[in-house]
């Protein structure tokens, strides 16, 4: 138990810090002796209150234009990426989505680091936000909806405001699937319960740094929070 109180803590004040990959830190921590299809539900009943708290925060910085359209394409996708988890092995797309994910992050660095703000591909964004979902449907890891929302906000409270927003749809869609082929147990609900007082310590103070540190610093560390997801997502899987 000490180790998933570890996680909760860990994950969650990156979660507050900047306003994903709360998912990846915690499974990273505990899936070397727990398999995921028991770590995601617990991370997906204890998210899914943060994503309330965020976007209620941030709610002025809402975007209904980026939310909605993204929310269908993560709801296209969820439908696959919960069939996946149930019923195949997944390690190989896992491995694959990981090296998506570097390779975005990589450009959005780049892109940041030479100052330039280029007009964004209709369809590049698209692939974007389906594939984002299969991924949230197979791992519960918004690191493509990082990818995708950090593509079209231009601060670290609209980021956040939007892509809590859309874990919200998201999340609530994929606990109604979880629930209905059985991924979410009675068990897997005692033990988000117990570590709820965690998640709320790692949460608040995730969010008083965040408020501490430079706009531009927060996107920064966005973008290294999604390297380094990609990265998780691949040594999680192939060692």
């Amino acid at each position: 138990m000490i180790l998933w109180i570890i996680a909760t803590l860990c994950a969650f004040y990156i979660k507050g810090l900047c306003g994903f990959a709360n998912t990846l830190v915690f499974t990273s921590i505990l899936s070397f002796g727990t398999a995921n299809i028991n770590i995601s539900p617990v991370e997906l009943v204890l998210g899914y209150p943060t994503n309330l708290i965020i976007s209620f925060k941030e709610r002025k910085s809402i975007d209904w234009k980026i939310c909605i359209p993204l929310s269908v394409m993560v709801i296209i996708g969820s439908l696959a990426g919960v069939f996946f988890l149930k019923n195949a092995d997944i390690t190989i797309v896992k491995v694959i989505f990981g090296v998506l994910v570097i390779l975005v992050g990589l450009e959005m660095f780049l892109r940041e680091a030479s100052g330039k703000k280029s007009k964004q591909s209709r369809i590049l964004l698209t692939v974007i936000g389906i594939l984002s979902g299969i991924l949230c449907g197979l791992y519960g890891v918004g690191a493509l909806l990082g990818a995708y929302i950090g593509r079209t906000t231009n601060d670290a409270r609209s980021f956040k405001a939007n892509i809590c927003m859309v874990f919200i749809i998201e999340n609530t869609f994929r606990i109604i699937l979880y629930s209905i082929y059985g991924i979410i147990t009675i068990a897997a609900l005692k033990k988000a319960l117990l570590l709820a007082p965690f998640m709320l310590v790692g949460l608040l103070a995730g969010m008083f740094s965040a408020g501490k540190i430079d706009d531009s610093m927060v996107k920064k560390i966005v973008i290294v929070m999604l390297i380094v997801s990609g990265i998780a997502l691949i040594l999680t899987n192939i060692i």
